[in-house]
């Protein structure tokens, strides 16, 4: 799946490739493509091609416009699970159905140990977007996000032992949770640009979604869904960052720290973790139409404060204490400005995530890969 993957963003790049051609731009994170006169002997757009660099997609809050532009924007995201991890070790189905215990084992019905198992799970979101600059150091965005999510779980049969009884498979969609901010930069000169980023989530997102489950009993009830399935946090969330990059020629350099605070319980009496990731990333312009980026992240989510009670059951998806660790990603992506054709004056960015290290708090599935895919249109 991965090479198919790599494969396809490989082959993407290399389709856009022929239709480069020489004009003046600003083809960065600001997603901005512009031409204006010169004044004072050297153009506004190379004052701001000096002043907005080139980087990695997958980093949010580096899109500082020009005062009085705006931008839309699409964004998929993909990525996908699977496995059984205990901490920072791998753990098989029949040794979690065995050993495991099932939180709610005191209630009616529920068996001693988890019996039913994570195969795959996988998430797409679509999100559009735009952005405005009102000057030169504010930039206001908002992010409308489409969901889907689908897990396939392995039932075991009865209260013991390892008789696999069958596969089931549960899927989720909608609308996820809005999102705006704003970025400042308190720094904004042609050797680097700081800046300050706050977005605020709102809890659009459903919670309350539900699905047929395959019991050990060999029943299918409807029940709600496990928290990961869900839609959305269900709480208001606060997403700070501070971001500072730098460069020299071809090569632009940066870092970033940012976090989720959430803003108290939702109203199924629980919060995800607060979040936190430490990311720095290099990128190097190949050429005036491309430019190619690696970064490394390092993020931190705590574990679900509280509890829905109408989500139980001999799963690990139902346990809040199975959410949530510490994960190093290194990423690898390319940014691309057709010069020609439909898309001239458009920029295409993809940035593809393998985890290196994935410590997790309790017993979870495993992170496999992620996919973005980006498209910016100024105006």
């Amino acid at each position: 799946m991965i090479n198919r993957t790599v494969g396809a963003a490989l082959v993407c790049a290399g389709l856009l490739a022929p239709t480069a051609n020489a004009q003046t731009m600003i083809p960065e994170s600001d997603g901005m493509t512009m031409e204006q006169p010169t004044t004072g002997g050297m153009s506004h757009t190379k004052k701001h091609q000096k002043m907005h660099r080139h980087g990695p997609i997958g980093v949010p809050g580096r899109h500082q416009l020009p005062k009085g532009k705006l931008v839309l924007t699409y964004r998929y995201g993909t990525m996908e699970m699977s496995g059984i991890r205990e901490g920072t070790n791998d753990m098989d189905a029949n040794t979690l159905v065995t050993t495991v215990p099932n939180v709610f084992a005191a209630l009616p019905g529920q068996p001693p140990t988890i019996r039913v198992a994570p195969v795959s799970m996988s998430m797409d979101m679509h999100m559009l977007g735009a952005m405005y600059a009102p000057s030169h150091r504010l930039t206001l965005m908002g992010m409308l996000p489409y969901v889907e999510k689908s897990m396939t779980m392995r039932t075991y049969a009865g209260p013991a032992g390892t008789t696999v009884l069958g596969d089931n498979t549960s899927t989720s969609n909608g609308l996820g949770d809005i999102r705006l901010g704003a970025l400042l930069a308190f720094k904004k000169t042609p050797k680097g640009s700081a800046r300050v980023g706050l977005g605020l989530s709102l809890p659009t997102g459903s919670i309350t979604k539900t699905g047929q489950m395959l019991s050990p009993m060999n029943t299918r009830p409807t029940r709600r869904l496990a928290y990961s399935m869900q839609l959305g946090s269900g709480t208001y969330d606060l997403h700070p960052s501070l971001t500072y990059e730098t460069g020299k020629r071809a090569l632009n350099w940066g870092g970033q720290v940012r976090g989720i605070v959430r803003l108290g319980e939702n109203d199924e009496g629980y919060r995800f973790g607060h979040e936190a990731a430490l990311t720095g990333w290099l990128s190097y312009r190949a050429a005036p139409w491309i430019s190619y980026s690696g970064r490394a992240e390092y993020r931190h989510a705590g574990r679900i404060k509280g509890r829905d009670i109408n989500i139980a059951g001999p799963s690990l998806g139902a346990d809040p204490r199975n959410y949530g660790g510490d994960y190093i990603t290194l990423y690898a992506g390319a940014d691309l400005t057709p010069r020609r054709g439909l898309l001239k004056g458009q920029l295409l960015g993809v940035e593809l995530g393998l985890p290196v290290y994935q410590n997790l708090n309790g017993v979870q599935s495993k992170a496999d890969w992620s996919l973005a895919v980006a498209w910016r249109k100024p105006f």
